[in-house]
């Protein structure tokens, strides 16, 4: 097997080569004469310090200048290489100073620039200290893919930021005209976004990811105080985009020109605070017993208005939206706008928030086809409407009442899905009871998918799905398939 292997062409052992982390490939030098020069034939490189444990301090110290020194090493040895396309580094740094740190990763992100890379990746977890990219760095002719994750910070000089795209190459730090791909998960200042996408005029992928990482904390460099991010606004313009995931905290406002190319978003927006005041209307506001507090007793505001961003996304086939982003939609989205094109809608869903703006959010897809669900449960509120079967009541003892649904055309029958998918499937209840809802007023409905809870798999499968084809189901033509 091995002289089959050697016998290969050079291309396609290069190819290989490329497929595996950059030092397992160099040590196939060592094999015989025949791998010795192999490595200069690798289009993509891969330094990820992040795989290597070390069991102490010490240790971690030596380990990680040995890292330094390997990176060194096969950058001075393959510099001159033009097949170098892709190159990706995960460096945990805990050795040198920050500025000495921030030099070195520069040089090294230079280094592999220098030959027309067409991917870059970035990453650096959890470390003493950011680090700075340089303006440098920041500026490539055939970059077509970047991805800058973890503790970078990015100084963008806002000169120019408004220029035609004509002179937008002379005007700004920041280049990549051939950029298609972005994905931005690092703490910047809020300005920064906006001018890093303006100069990506052919931007068709954008990734923009704040607030869900653990090891960093809430991620607005610069914003980290209330004051400040509520007098912010999030801006950009993208009119390539053709796929948008998004994740932050919402602003105080949003001004996004018209994505009429884009076919496919991604949403996870958080509420700055709790919603649970609102559970049960929109109008009063309840403690956190659930009593109800006088009318000379105001409702804290509910902060944020995603308006201008919803409005933005309107043409997209397909939608995917967090738990939380559902009630962003229902309590900062002053119009729902309609989605004539939207195909596919995917839903994640917790007992920890609320289907408030489900109905209306149905009500706006004309042309839905494929509605899925991660997880049926979700909190009971008296604002869930039609879409699901839950009963709520208000736990007030003052006012305690349940609160009967007015009887009206249910939106699910208005609701032209033809496939609902569910994942996570548990059979209890409420999931139980919201299947029976769908089964029953869905009229087009062709095909249920459920997939089963992990711990729900095995002999209680059986009896899940036994369970669900015993419901009554409105349409004739449907059938359930457990996955």
């Amino acid at each position: 097997m091995g002289d089959s292997i050697s016998s290969l062409p050079d291309e396609i052992l290069g190819k290989l080569l490329s497929l595996v982390p950059t030092k397992e490939a160099a040590s196939t030098s060592v094999l015989s004469k025949r791998w010795r020069n192999l490595l200069s034939l690798v289009d993509r490189l891969s330094f990820d310090e992040s795989m290597v444990v070390y069991p102490n301090e010490e240790e971690a110290t030596k380990g990680s200048q040995r890292f330094c020194d390997f990176v060194d090493k096969t950058l001075a040895l393959l510099h001159n290489s033009p097949a170098i396309k892709t190159f990706s580094l995960c460096r945990v740094a805990k050795t040198m100073s920050h500025n000495h740190e921030s030099a070195r990763l520069n040089r090294w992100i230079w280094t592999a620039m220098e030959q027309g890379l067409l991917e870059l990746h970035l990453y650096a977890p959890a470390s003493r200290s950011t680090v700075n990219i340089e303006p440098r760095v920041l500026r490539s002719n055939t970059l077509v893919k970047l991805t800058i994750s973890g503790h970078y910070d990015i100084d963008v000089d806002s000169d120019g930021e408004d220029s035609d795209d004509e002179d937008i190459n002379e005007s700004l730090d920041v280049f990549f005209p051939a950029l298609k791909s972005l994905s931005l998960m690092v703490a910047l200042d809020i300005e920064s976004y906006p001018r890093i996408i303006h100069a990506c005029p052919v931007l068709e992928e954008l990734t923009i990811r704040n607030g869900d990482f653990s090891d960093m904390g809430p991620l607005w460099g610069g914003y980290g105080c209330g004051t400040c991010i509520h007098q912010a606004s999030f801006r950009f313009q993208a009119p390539s985009l053709v796929y948008l995931d998004y994740s932050s905290l919402v602003f105080r406002k949003y001004d996004v020109g018209d994505l009429d190319s884009l076919v496919e978003a991604r949403l996870s927006l958080k509420l700055w605070r709790s919603t649970s005041h609102y559970d049960y209307d929109d109008d009063y506001y309840y403690d956190c017993s659930g009593s109800l507090c006088d009318d000379d007793d105001p409702s804290p505001p509910i902060f944020g208005d995603v308006t201008c961003l919803v409005a933005a996304i309107r043409n997209i086939t397909t939608l995917h939206l967090s738990p939380d982003s559902l009630e962003v939609f229902h309590f900062c989205c002053k119009s729902m706008p309609i989605f004539n094109n939207l195909l596919n809608l995917s839903i994640e869903s917790n007992n920890q928030n609320g289907w408030q703006v489900m109905p209306l959010l149905l009500k706006s897809c004309p042309n839905l086809q494929t509605l899925v669900f991660k997880g049926l449960v979700h909190k009971v509120t008296n604002r869930c409407g039609d879409a699901c079967a839950c009963n709520p009541q208000n736990p007030s003892l003052k006012n305690s009442k349940k609160m009967k649904k007015k009887k009206k055309v249910c939106c699910l029958q208005t609701c032209p899905v033809k496939v609902l998918e569910i994942s996570d499937y548990g059979g209890c209840f409420q999931e139980v009871e919201q299947m029976r809802h769908f089964l029953g007023n869905l009229k087009c409905l062709e095909t249920v998918k459920v997939g089963v809870d992990p711990d729900n798999k095995g002999k209680n499968a059986e009896f899940l799905l036994a369970n669900l084809m015993n419901l009554p189901k409105l349409s004739s033509k449907c059938t359930i398939q457990l996955l």
